[in-house]
């Protein structure tokens, strides 16, 4: 988790070390992680307390995370769910509300909320999500970034907890589309 998190995206675990490849096209770039995603070093909590005292430590990092940190990206958290992924909102009952820096006075939507506002806020250059009925697209739009909600199937959700396993979906976020 970043250090100064203005914008409350993170969920507070305790760092852990994630290693990742020293070069690749990605290096110098930054990720968040969804908490519905396994990462080696850190428990999945989706959002739930129960889920979370459930989870300990998690031994393998799953295997879309994994793919990013081979490419040199740095994985710098694990962000903010609605509780166990179920609304639209962005506000979590455990957790509370990642705040909307492009639109402070607004809500930032979706599941994946604590995702799109890291990105939003610079905390880091991407971040995944999950897209079951629009929580990669609500935050992208609200927050003001590409979000991409790629076809069911295509990037793999394995290591990470379901909604709905015939219509969910990782996505992810970023600034700009380059």
């Amino acid at each position: 988790m970043p250090l100064h998190d203005p914008v409350h995206a993170f969920v507070p675990y305790p760092e852990a070390e994630v290693p990742r490849a020293a070069t690749g096209p990605l290096a110098g770039l930054d990720f968040g992680v969804k908490d519905l995603f396994d990462v080696a070093g850190y428990p999945t909590g989706g959002g739930h307390p129960v889920v979370l005292a459930m989870s300990g430590i998690k031994t393998r990092t799953a295997p879309t995370v994994q793919r990013l940190l081979e490419a040199g990206a740095r994985f710098v958290g694990k962000t903010v769910t609605d509780e166990l992924a179920f609304s639209m909102n962005g506000d979590n009952a455990h957790f509370g509300a990642p705040l909307n820096s492009a639109a402070p006075q607004r809500i930032t939507g979706g599941s994946s909320s604590g995702s799109a506002a890291a990105v939003a806020a610079g905390l880091c250059d991407l971040a995944l999500g999950t897209d079951t009925g629009g929580s990669v697209r609500a935050p992208a739009s609200h927050c003001g970034l590409y979000g991409l909600r790629p076809t069911h199937g295509r990037v793999s959700l394995q290591g990470a907890l379901d909604l709905a396993p015939s219509c969910d979906t990782c996505g992810w976020f970023s600034r700009d589309a380059d």
